[in-house]
């Protein structure tokens, strides 16, 4: 089969690195739009997705990704303002905030929109639950939250701590094992007929 060319409209190089490792195994080459795209202001990921993959004049197979950080004591903030919150209050901010809590039930979920040719677009999410730890861990290792997600799938390490691991259960690396599924499901599919 020849390999599958899908384009990843981002500015953040290091979710470029982790959904190629996640897609190679899948025979898709992903190449990188680097791009800043316009997002809306919106309680939706989906939403943003979207609104991002069609303000941004893209052509088909072209995929944007978007992520939040929804911690359960917090109702749901940052959520689909993370990359904000974490540019302002950092993890400090959070950790601060959560300083006199209890639960520190969190999960972190990631949508793919899939611009398909003829207009269409495809949706892809992976969540993945966890807690907040109680200090900033491995902050030189990680990005973003990961120095302070502690996934449940992890053996109570942070992102941050777990290096490759992470791909394996990360948010975003299940939304793009079920995009390289769907996408060679559907390739095998198109050259069947």
């Amino acid at each position: 089969m020849n390999k599958i060319v899908i384009h990843f409209a981002t500015g953040n190089g290091h979710k470029v690195k982790e959904a190629k490792m996640v897609l190679e195994p899948f025979n898709i080459d992903l190449t990188w739009k680097k791009t800043v795209l316009e997002e809306i202001q919106s309680d939706s990921l989906e939403e943003i997705a979207i609104h991002s993959l069609k303000r941004g004049n893209f052509g088909p197979w072209t995929i944007v990704e978007d992520t939040g950080l929804f911690i359960e004591e917090l109702n749901g903030f940052p959520g689909p303002y993370s990359s904000y919150v974490v540019k302002t209050l950092g993890n400090e901010g959070i950790l601060k905030l959560l300083r006199e809590s209890t639960s520190r039930k969190a999960y972190f979920k990631s949508i793919i929109a899939l611009l398909l040719p003829n207009k269409e677009i495809k949706m892809f999410e992976g969540k993945t639950l966890g807690v907040i730890a109680r200090e900033i861990r491995s902050p030189e290792t990680g990005w973003g939250f990961d120095p302070i997600f502690i996934p449940d799938e992890g053996n109570g390490k942070t992102y941050s701590e777990m290096g490759k691991e992470k791909n394996e259960i990360s948010h975003r690396a299940k939304a793009f094992k079920n995009l390289g599924l769907w996408l060679k499901n559907e390739f095998n599919n198109r050259n069947r007929t």
